[in-house]
């Protein structure tokens, strides 16, 4: 078994956190993460679907928002359903009569809006007693942001096609 010096050791604390950001914003070595995966992207694009009944990156979003949000409410032991938008999960856009700049600006807003939130919340929650019964589902949202990176990115490329 190969032994790791002790000043190789990391604060998992301070990994997680990063570990949201890079997900979400900060520079990363893989390629885009999520926010930088919706750089760019039209209203009109963002609500082309790949074929009928499929997700369109509008939609993938807002589901990353969503995810965001149902962990942060656990953590803080919020009430369910308590997110702006009614529902749970995906959410279907453009809404009727809303395929426009205002309202694909408007949801990318809320993206952003709980990404903040969820980060403020984690930092507080890593410096109590708690933080480790948190750890799994503040990494899985990190996962989940790049998953749904990836996504965009390919839908993306088969909207030039």
């Amino acid at each position: 078994m190969i032994r790791c010096p002790e000043e190789a050791t990391v604060n998992s604390l301070k990994l997680v956190l990063a570990l949201l950001d890079e997900a979400y914003e900060k520079k990363t070595w893989h390629g885009p993460n999520l926010k930088q995966s919706l750089k760019g992207v039209s209203a009109v694009q963002a609500a082309w679907r790949p074929g009928p009944g499929r997700h369109n990156i509008w939609e993938v979003a807002l589901h990353a928002a969503y995810w965001k949000y149902a962990v942060r409410r656990r953590m803080e032991g919020g009430k369910r359903g308590s997110f702006t938008l009614n529902g749970s999960n995906f959410f279907p856009r453009p809404e009727p009569g809303k395929l426009n700049e205002r309202a694909w600006s408007a949801d990318k807003k809320l993206l952003e809006r709980e990404h903040r939130a969820l980060h403020g919340a984690a930092a507080k929650l890593l410096r109590t007693a708690g933080a480790g019964k948190a750890m799994r589902q503040l990494y899985g949202v990190a996962f989940h942001d790049i998953y749904h990176a990836g996504q965009i990115r390919l839908l993306r490329r088969l909207m030039e096609r």
